[in-house]
C-alpha cells in the first residue's frame, strides 16, 4: 500500500508539473502582446541586393500570423552599430529577431548574450569565433558550393583550359565566413588549372569604394563574390577599366541583372534570398510558437544565370523576386 501511495502521489507531482509548464507556454503563445513581432537587422536595408529577401520574409510573415519590422540600417555595418540597433529592438518590444551579423571580434558573445532574453536566427553568415561552440541557427547559400560553381562556369568558357591566366578576386570582407568560404571554393575549383591569382582586394568602403581597383594590375578575369564587389565591377569593368577583363560573379540585385544583361559579367550565380527570407522566418515563428521548439539551419539552393537565358521562363521568378 505505501509503495502504491508513493506511486500516485509521484505521478500527481509529475502531472501537476506539466500542467504548469504547458500552461506557461500557452499562456505565451497565446499573448496579443507576446511573440507577434519580429525584427529583421541586415547591413544597408534599403539597398535593393535585399528585395528578394525582403519579399520572402514578408510573405511567410503573412502565412505565420505574424509582424515583421525592418531595422533602418545604413552606411558601416560595424560591430557597435549591431549592438546598438539589436539593443533599440529590444526596447521598441521585438519578440525575436532575424539579423546578418557582422565579422568582428565579440559577436558571438554578444548574440549569445542577447539570445538568452529573445530568440535569434542568423541569415547569409554564421559567427566562426568558435566553431565548436557556435550554437545559432542560420539560414544562407551554400557558400563553399557557389565558388565551386563559379570556377566550373569559368573553365565551361574556355574549354577546361585557363593556364597562363591571371585573375583578381573582389570581395566585400574577407572575415566574413561566406567570402571565406566562397574563395576557397573557387580557388579550389581552379586548382592545377596553371592559372594564378594576381590579386584578392577585400573590406572597401566609401571613397576606396571608387579608386581601390585602379591600383591592382591588370588581369584577364575578374571574380566577384558578393553583390557589392560584382556591382562595383560590374561599374568599372563597364568604363573599360579593367582592359578588357572577363567579369564571374555572385549577386542577387538588379544592377547585377542590369550589368549582365549589357554584357559586361559573363556569368552570374544568383542565391536564392527568398528562401534565406521565407525559411529564416518561418523557423523563428515555429520558435515563437513553441518555446520547446529547437530551430534549424537551412541551407537554400542558388542558380546559374548567363545573358542568352537571362529572360527565360525558368529565369521569371527570380527576376519577379529581386524586383519587389
Amino acid at each position: 500500500m505505501k509503495n502504491g501511495k508513493k506511486s500516485f502521489i509521484l505521478i500527481e507531482v509529475i502531472l501537476a508539473a506539466l500542467v504548469i509548464v504547458l500552461s506557461f507556454v500557452m499562456v505565451r503563445g497565446r499573448s496579443g502582446k507576446d511573440f507577434d513581432k519580429i525584427s529583421v537587422i541586415i547591413e544597408n536595408s534599403d539597398d535593393n541586393q535585399w528585395s528578394a529577401l525582403k519579399y520572402g520574409i514578408k510573405m511567410a510573415a503573412k502565412d505565420q500570423g505574424v509582424e515583421v519590422f525592418f531595422s533602418s540600417t545604413a552606411g558601416d555595418f560595424t560591430a557597435g552599430k549591431l549592438k546598438n540597433t539589436i539593443e533599440n529592438e529590444l526596447n521598441n518590444g521585438a519578440d525575436a529577431i532575424i539579423v546578418q551579423p557582422v565579422s568582428a571580434p565579440g559577436i558571438e558573445k554578444l548574440l549569445k548574450k542577447m539570445e538568452k532574453k529573445i530568440p535569434i536566427m542568423l541569415v547569409e553568415n554564421n559567427v566562426e569565433e568558435n566553431k565548436d561552440s557556435c550554437v545559432f541557427s542560420v539560414t544562407q547559400a551554400d557558400n563553399y558550393a557557389m565558388g565551386i560553381a563559379l570556377a566550373e562556369e569559368l573553365l565551361k568558357d574556355y574549354s577546361g583550359n585557363i593556364e597562363g591566366k591571371t585573375l583578381g578576386i573582389i570581395s566585400k570582407s574577407e572575415h566574413s565566413e561566406a567570402a571565406r568560404n566562397r574563395e576557397l571554393g573557387f580557388k579550389d575549383g581552379i586548382k592545377r588549372t596553371g592559372a594564378r591569382v594576381g590579386w584578392s582586394v577585400s573590406d572597401f568602403s566609401g571613397k576606396e569604394k571608387e579608386n581601390f581597383l585602379a591600383n591592382q594590375s591588370k588581369v584577364n578575369i575578374v571574380i566577384a563574390l558578393d553583390d557589392d564587389s560584382l556591382t562595383t565591377a560590374g561599374e568599372y569593368a563597364a568604363s573599360n577599366n579593367f582592359h578588357g577583363a572577363f567579369v564571374y560573379g555572385i549577386g542577387n540585385s538588379t544592377e547585377a541583372i542590369h550589368y549582365l544583361d549589357i554584357g559586361i559579367l559573363e556569368c552570374l550565380l544568383v542565391p536564392d534570398e527568398f528562401s534565406v527570407g521565407y525559411q529564416s522566418l518561418t523557423e523563428i515563428s515555429k520558435r515563437l510558437k513553441c518555446y520547446f521548439y529547437k530551430m534549424q539551419s537551412k541551407m537554400v539552393s542558388y542558380d546559374i544565370i548567363r545573358r542568352e537565358e537571362l529572360f527565360s521562363k525558368e529565369n521569371q521568378e527570380i527576376l519577379f523576386t529581386m524586383s519587389q
